[in-house]
């Protein structure tokens, strides 16, 4: 063999080599990173749903609910149970069973709607017959659950009992339903209550009663469940809520317990606490003796 045939076949063979060289190398790079991801997947666990997810979204604030702070305890001020409060107002749920304000819910617990249209329905007259004495309507707000006519009833009872600020003749009232009258008792649902006594810069977040010019508003889920603070029937805490407000339309201040084991004044604000004293609705003892109590500025 010549020696230019063996170099012919020389440089073929290294032609072929590389050739040889070039597809390892391009199947290399591509089975490579192929071979990395099947891995990768075949590592990896397979994703159910459930409680994963949503404890993952909980945890991250991404999903669910959010609920309304907690809120505190506000402070007492003059001239009705409200007083300066930066206390949030809760969020009440409406029932999805009863219509708000048509009757009785779970367990035959009144329904207590927490906003209502703020317009109102006047008691008739005649649940008073006095006929003398200081002027008052009552009216309730449309929605409520509360019969009018029931609620004065009620409440011409508290105005004209001995024990009340009717006590020894010193003061009388009776009910009317049309003309001037220089004292509304009002009972409202909460939302309603907050409005109204707010003009006067009273804060009643949302649960106690006020009293703001000839109005005395009285909360509806105050009238309707009375206090846990109030040891006894749910009459007597709607006598205390008339005495409390009234007391103050006719110029009287808070008062506070005189003393452990006695009667709370009347003038107290029983809903925030007792300090040692004995729940009482009335102004006024079966002696007839004023119950009171140290002031409060």
């Amino acid at each position: 063999m010549s020696a230019e045939v063996r170099r012919r076949q020389t440089r073929r063979r290294s032609r072929q080599e590389c050739h040889r060289r070039s597809r390892i190398r391009l199947l290399v790079a591509v089975l490579v990173p192929t071979a990395v991801i099947c891995v990768a997947v075949a590592a990896a666990p397979l994703w159910t749903g459930g409680d994963d997810l949503s404890t993952a979204a909980a945890a991250s604030g991404s999903a669910g609910s959010v609920k309304d702070p907690p809120a505190s305890a506000s402070a007492s001020g003059p001239g009705s149970e409200a007083g300066a409060s930066t206390r949030p107002k809760a969020r009440a749920k409406p029932s999805t069973k009863t219509k708000p304000g048509s009757g009785s819910g779970a367990g035959g617990r009144p329904v207590i709607p927490p906003s209502g249209p703020g317009t109102f329905t006047v008691a008739r007259a005649g649940a008073s017959d006095t006929g003398r004495g200081n002027a008052y309507r009552v009216e309730v707000e449309d929605g409520s659950g509360v019969d009018p006519d029931a609620a004065a009833t009620q409440i011409a009872g508290f105005l004209a009992a001995p024990r009340g600020w009717a006590h020894g003749a010193e003061h009388s009232f009776h009910q009317v339903s049309e003309g001037p009258a220089g004292l509304v008792v009002r009972i409202a649902t909460a939302a309603t209550t907050d409005r109204i006594c707010g003009r006067s810069g009273l804060d009643t977040h949302g649960e106690v009663n006020c009293r703001v010019g000839v109005d005395v508003m009285v909360n509806l889920k105050r009238w309707q469940t009375g206090s846990p603070e109030f040891d006894g029937p749910l009459a007597d805490y709607r006598a205390l809520i008339i005495n409390h407000e009234v007391g103050h339309w006719l110029g009287h201040g808070h008062e506070t317990c005189p003393g452990k084991g006695r009667p709370a004044p009347a003038m107290m604000q029983q809903i925030y606490g007792l300090k040692g004293c004995v729940a009482n609705a009335w102004p006024y003892n079966a002696k007839g003796q004023y119950l009171n109590g140290p002031s409060v500025p």
